[in-house]
């Protein structure tokens, strides 16, 4: 192709030399093939088809062993769907996913991606959202929502945790395993997410009266701090008897100081999510009652909304969206599960809600097995 360019342009330098009326018609025709030539060798030619595979992006929020399992989900969409579909890391900050999505918005290949939103009211986040949107990319968000009431417009569906339903769960445990009261913290990554908002609103309502909340605490995803955060709240709350761990994390942080401490005794740790430590934890008899979530299913359903909304497949969002264009109609509820220890528990699945599934940590196990997973 360069070769033939570089005759062309020989030929219409030849060209000037002939007559008048030779030079007009024959360079039109030379011109025109020049000019297709060089498009061809820079790229640039706007009927030519792509060869690049779309991509459907999920950004997490931080790194934990609970993205492994939403990338299960992920992988198995892909197959299922002969589309490409790939979770992009976070350092767990807003400036990280919005440096994210503004690469994400240069790059023509996107088709469609879903957000784990570090902060529910960061206007920018939801500006850059927007501007994806606008270039046809399918934007939804997964396991944590923005700010509904502000910026709901940003994103066309949510997938994930009914997150003020789990954590009414984990209060529940909570009330349940101490029918007397008592006085509780609540651990999590950042306390201004979505999903940390709603959970630990959540198992406010469900804890009833009979306890009091000391303190909400933020570690920034960092887990050093993490650890700091319980043995900060054990030491400075005599009455403290109850911690209650938000993000996956937290749980494993929870149990590491309440043995450094020695204070299992008095303490009731409940938690959410399933990390494998956090299993093991319970196996142990370190964990008293988990609520979990369903990753695989919010990656795995994540990718097939993305890809029913960038190819306008009624059928498939109906399916998942019934109530589409009703109040809460955009929200995809992945489920929840209660896990408790094989023995001992004073728990019972009639004190849930009837679509919480309930399970003892056997049976927790089985299902874990079932799809390849360690935690959930």
């Amino acid at each position: 192709m360069r070769a033939r360019c570089v005759a062309l342009s020989r030929t219409l330098a030849g060209l000037a030399s002939g007559t008048r009326s030779t030079r007009r018609l024959s360079t039109v025709g030379v011109l025109a093939s020049f000019v297709l030539c060089l498009a061809a060798l820079s790229g640039c030619s706007s009927s030519a088809p792509t060869t690049e595979e779309p991509r459907y992006i999920v950004l997490m929020n931080g790194n934990s062993p609970f993205w492994d399992a939403v990338g299960h989900g992920l992988k198995k969409a892909g197959e299922d769907l002969h589309v490409k579909a790939v979770l992009e890391t976070n350092d767990a900050t807003p400036k990280g996913q919005i440096d994210k999505l503004r690469q994400f918005s240069t790059q023509s290949d996107i088709a469609g991606v879903a957000i784990s939103v570090t902060d529910a009211a960061n206007p920018a986040i939801a500006d850059e959202l927007k501007k994806l949107r606008a270039q046809g990319v399918a934007v939804i968000t997964l396991d944590s929502d923005l700010d509904r009431t502000q910026f709901a417009d940003a994103r066309a569906a949510f997938v994930g945790t009914d997150n003020l339903a789990g954590g009414r769960a984990l209060g529940i445990t909570a009330k349940n395993i101490r029918p007397d009261g008592g006085a509780y913290v609540q651990f999590v990554g950042r306390t201004g997410a979505q999903n940390a908002i709603e959970r630990m609103d959540g198992f406010q309502r469900g804890v009833g009266d009979k306890f009091k909340e000391l303190d909400r605490m933020g570690d920034e995803n960092d887990r050093s701090k993490a650890r700091d955060n319980v043995r900060n709240a054990i030491r400075n709350h005599p009455d403290l008897n109850v911690l209650v761990g938000i993000w996956s994390y937290n749980a494993p942080a929870i149990v590491d100081i309440v043995k450094e401490m020695n204070v299992r005794d008095k303490i009731t740790v409940v938690a959410f999510d399933a990390e494998p430590l956090a299993i093991e934890a319970m196996q142990a008899g370190n964990v008293d009652a988990m609520v979990v979530q369903n990753p695989f299913e919010m990656g795995y359903q994540g990718v097939r909304l993305m890809k029913a909304l960038r190819e306008k497949d009624q059928a498939t969002i109906s399916e998942l969206l019934p109530q589409l264009g009703q109040p809460g109609g955009d929200l995809y509820d992945t489920g929840l599960k209660v896990v408790v220890p094989d023995e001992g528990s004073p728990l019972q699945a009639e004190m849930f809600e009837a679509k919480t599934q309930f399970l003892k940590l056997s049976e927790f196990r089985e299902w874990l097995n079932k799809f390849g997973l360690t935690g959930s």
